[in-house]
């Protein structure tokens, strides 16, 4: 069934160099393993798995699906039946902007790479606002409001349309939005690489069931260029249930396991660098985030 938004809303010896502050930051480092994920636990929930901590829960509703889990895995947003975008961190809650469309599990808000501002979608309009509420300002419009995704460098904010027809990308300088290639019927936009130009998305395996947008707990992702349509490879061996980038442009694929899936990171250039296995725990929750 379609899921419609409402209207209205090996250097040799002799080639090493000698280490600068700038070569040491542009080697990333290995992830820990911490990481966010959301399901359905006694109503909906977003918890942190930390290897060395344990689970912690970051928020809960019972009602309200709308959740978004912010890249230092510290803070939850989520829009309330009601329509008010709030924010948990550390165990007090605002509301930062209300108003909005309740009730529509695709219309998830999104948190910028540094974890201080967020992006939400009213009809056609996005707007960004402080985490605190403060600074409110419009981005532009776009027909692709659903499960929103936002580029590290702040530029482009991608989701697809409530129909599931198509990805747009907005960019958010010049308020403008274009209907990126090679996208026909999308129904997740898990996320954008640091400059916007690539996107990890779910393509519908049945084209007449496209469910009801809610965020999927594990999908088969597909890596586009929105410029030009064309299908990236993602060279990584088993059952891909799920990839995201991280904000330093290195590729995060989830890979399905017998007792738990594991997290499989790959550089800028395509190659792996880093496996790490998520607690199992976490087999039939969705990844959020994966906080390096």
């Amino acid at each position: 069934m379609k899921h419609r938004v409402l209207a209205g809303v090996l250097l040799g010896a002799a080639l090493v160099l000698p280490t600068t502050a700038a070569s040491a930051e542009a080697v990333p480092k290995p992830l820990t393993g911490t990481a966010v994920y959301g399901g359905y636990v006694n109503g909906y929930q977003i918890s942190q798995h930390d290897p060395a901590k344990g689970w912690k829960t970051l928020g809960a509703s019972k009602s309200a699906a709308q959740f978004a889990a912010s890249p230092d895995g510290r803070k939850v947003a989520w829009v309330t039946i009601g329509g008010k975008l709030q924010v948990r961190e550390n165990g007090r809650l605002r509301t930062v902007a209300t108003g909005l469309q309740g009730g529509t599990p695709c219309l998830t808000p999104v948190w910028s790479a540094d974890s201080t501002r967020l992006a939400y979608a009213k009809d056609e309009t996005v707007t960004i606002v402080k985490a605190d509420g403060g600074g409110a300002t419009r981005a532009g419009a776009t027909k692709g409001v659903c499960h929103l995704a936002w580029s590290a460098d702040g530029r482009y904010i991608a989701g697809y349309t409530g129909e599931a027809n198509g990805v747009y990308r907005l960019d958010v300088k010049t308020g403008k939005a274009v209907k990126a290639k090679g996208i026909k019927l999308a129904t997740h936009v898990q996320s954008l690489s640091p400059d916007g130009r690539n996107a990890v998305v779910e393509f519908p395996a049945n084209p007449d069931t496209l469910g009801d947008g809610s965020w999927p707990t594990a999908f088969k992702p597909v890596v586009v260029d929105l410029v030009t349509g064309r299908k990236l490879p993602v060279a990584v061996k088993g059952t891909l249930i799920g990839a995201l980038y991280l904000p330093d442009g290195r590729l995060v694929v989830r890979v399905q396991g017998p007792a738990h899936h594991t997290l499989v990171v790959l550089d800028r250039a395509g190659k792996e660098v880093q496996r790490v296995e998520e607690d199992a725990k976490a087999k039939t929750l969705g990844l959020l985030q994966v906080v390096g």
